[in-house]
């Protein structure tokens, strides 16, 4: 079968098209004919090793797994005889990142627990958008308590896969939603549901005066400080993404933040596929829509890693294969 190949951390320069042995299904897993995937910050950063504990977790001087990509939404072919809930034929989705990725390429292997049908009114392009970013989106709007109607929510980086999700399930929920990213995103942004956008060029929503009961940030290149001073009391702020400074320093300070005062501070940790149903019912009710910017062949997958690495991408950016 063909794969897109990453033999080593650095750019997408680095990534083949090559010819690699089909996977055989363990007793436990699934094996999908992928007929498509999507780019995610995982997929971007695993590529580069960078933040340094992509590192730590996949492999210290080369990585660990070969075939990136996420997100899938394809069509059974083989099931392990262990399995129960699939059968061959059916046409399922999800996220394989806590299972070893493997989205770029013809077929996959993924544990069953990872894939949920996927329903017959939704494409395989939406599906395979939905998994990992629909989720970030949704767990971090439930992050130190779930968004209330009413609440105002500000959400940054609101322009890329999961904040243009982010945004129309806040919405669903009845907050008022303030998106920040560049100026070329803020016409999507309001496309898509945004009472209020902010372009980052020109604006730090941290010093402007104004005040969010919740803060999602997608890109954290703030101190944690200034965030802190951008929420109400009672607030919560969650952060998805960031710098490798801004990790630790949410991750060391925000506890004590959260503990001598009323604003809850912390750093979200994905829990893959949990509740993507809920997001289904989302989209199916029509009050959630993937946001698609471009899709490329498998072997324009370097490309489409490029793309995205330019944080150009309105939305998702999708791998038909």
């Amino acid at each position: 079968m063909k794969a897109i190949v990453c033999r080593k951390y650095g750019s997408p320069d680095d990534l083949e098209l090559q010819e690699v042995e089909k996977p055989v299904p363990k007793d436990d897993e699934v094996l999908v004919r992928v007929l498509a995937s999507s780019v995610n910050d995982w997929d971007w950063g695993l590529l580069r090793g960078k933040p340094f504990m992509n590192r730590l977790v996949f492999g210290l001087l080369r990585p660990r797994i070969k075939i990136l990509g996420c997100d899938i939404a394809g069509q059974v072919e083989a099931v392990g005889k262990k399995v129960e809930q699939f059968q061959p034929g059916d046409e399922v989705f999800g996220d394989l990142s806590g299972c070893g990725f493997g989205g770029f390429a013809e077929y996959v292997c993924a544990r069953e627990k990872a894939l949920m049908l996927k329903p017959a009114s939704m494409t395989f392009e939406d599906a395979a958008a939905i998994p990992q970013a629909g989720v970030l989106g949704l767990q971090g709007l439930r992050h130190k308590g779930q968004v209330r109607p009413g609440q105002k929510v500000l959400i940054n980086g609101a322009g890329g896969g999961a904040g243009s999700f982010a945004v129309q399930i806040a919405k669903s929920f009845g907050a008022e939603v303030t998106g920040v990213d560049s100026t070329r995103k803020l016409d999507m942004m309001g496309s898509i549901g945004a009472d209020h956008v902010i372009d980052y060029t020109a604006e730090d929503f941290t010093k402007n005066g104004q005040r969010y009961d919740r803060i999602l940030d997608m890109a954290a290149h703030r101190s944690i400080f200034d965030s802190k001073r951008a929420l109400n009391s009672g607030g919560a702020y969650v952060m998805e993404g960031g710098s490798t400074a801004r990790i630790f320093q949410t991750v060391f300070l925000a506890p004590w933040i959260s503990m001598i005062g009323s604003k809850k501070m912390g750093l979200l940790l994905h829990k893959p596929n949990k509740d993507l149903a809920f997001i289904v019912e989302l989209v199916e009710a029509g009050k959630v829509k993937p946001v698609i910017d471009k899709t490329f062949p498998l072997s324009e997958v370097p490309e489409a890693l490029r793309y995205f690495g330019q944080a150009l991408a309105l939305g998702k950016i999708i791998i038909t294969v």
